[in-house]
């Protein structure tokens, strides 16, 4: 049985982020105003077959700095799950 990994991208800090903004305002005219701020980011699962964990290590970083982020404005974090 394969592996899987959990990749979360989201917005820098540093970059404006609309959707979260847009998010939390309908939270607070819905009553939740004990949120204090919404960021809104992606995640995806791969299905993993054929590599080792370190190797699937090394790959998913790559992947998730080529593919499925962008550097410039995203930062990403991922895990393996077995």
């Amino acid at each position: 049985m394969g592996m899987k990994a959990h990749v979360w991208v989201m917005p820098k800090r540093t970059v404006l982020d609309p959707q979260g903004k847009t998010i939390h305002h309908a939270l607070s005219s819905l009553g939740y105003e004990q949120v204090s701020d919404v960021r809104q980011g992606k995640f995806f699962v791969l299905n993993l077959d054929g590599w080792n964990r370190d190797e699937a290590q090394k790959q998913v970083e790559r992947i998730s700095k080529e593919v499925l982020a962008n550097p410039v404005i995203e930062e990403f974090r991922f895990e393996i799950v077995e």
